[in-house]
This record gives C-alpha cells, structure tokens and sequence, in this order.
C-alpha cells in the first residue's frame, strides 16, 4: 500500500463526522439568522443521519462518530435528534 493511500484511507475515516458537522453547521447558521424552526429540523436531522452512519458504516470506518458502543450510539442520536425534531416541528411562535 502506497502512503498516499493511507493518508486518504485515514482521511476517508472523517467523511461520516464531516457529513454530520456540514448538516449541522448549516443548522446553527439558519438559527443565528432568526430561522429557528428551520435551523433546529436540520439539527436533529443531523443527529439522525449520525445514528444512521454510525448503524451502517464499519467501526473502523466511523471515526469521531464513536462515542461508546454502535447501540448506544445509535439509541443515544437517534433519540436526541427525534426530541429535537418533535420540539422543533410543534412549538408554535406566539403572534
């Protein structure tokens, strides 16, 4: 094996943690500009599509999404990004 084929096998590792950050980047962008219930859907879309990556992508593959075991990470994002979503899709702005 080559060393730029390493470098890129250890870089590819960051791609689902990457994936994750992007969503949720975007989501805390379109919060601090007054976009709150739009901004908080893809923050816990963002913990969803974790807990997806972090089912289905290989321990070795998953990098910095690994916080403990695959099923409590799994049940952990899948359960923080469902409370998020539920408190997001049903507080209504006072008017």
């Amino acid at each position: 094996m080559s060393e730029s084929s390493g470098g890129r096998s250890r870089l590819l590792t960051y791609v689902p943690f990457g994936l994750v950050l992007l969503i949720a980047a975007v989501g805390f962008l379109l919060v601090s500009m007054q976009h709150w219930r739009r901004g908080s859907v893809l923050l816990g879309l963002a913990l969803l599509v974790a807990a997806g990556l972090r089912a289905v992508v290989p321990p070795e593959r998953v990098g910095l999404l690994a916080i403990r075991s695959r099923v409590v990470d799994v049940l952990l994002y899948s359960g923080f990004g469902v409370a998020i979503l539920a408190v997001a899709l049903t507080i209504e702005w006072p008017r």
